[in-house]
């Protein structure tokens, strides 16, 4: 019984930590992919590595081609984006 008792503190703590660190992580994880799934054409982005640019295609195998500058296109991986500054409305 004295060994269950020694273990309490340190479930304490892994709980804390589950509630704290992980669990926030997760859920933000699942909002972006969330995100990086919903982009589509006109959307305007900004690229993890500080590049603003609208999309112009999204291909099948998890990559966007974005315009960053008037006639400059380039192909990035989707997860690569990292905010949509703005977003198109969907064609009717």
């Amino acid at each position: 019984m004295e060994q269950f008792g020694q273990f309490i503190p340190l479930l304490l703590i892994f709980g804390i930590m589950y509630f704290l660190l992980i669990r926030p992580q997760q859920k933000k994880m699942k909002e972006h992919q969330a995100m990086v799934t919903g982009l589509r054409r006109g959307d305007k982005v900004v690229t993890a590595g500080g590049m603003f640019g609208k999309v112009v295609k999204v291909h099948d195998e998890g990559e966007v081609e974005v315009e960053i500058a008037d006639g400059v296109k380039v192909r990035m991986v989707q997860s690569t984006i990292a905010q949509v500054v703005s977003k198109t409305e969907p064609a009717k």
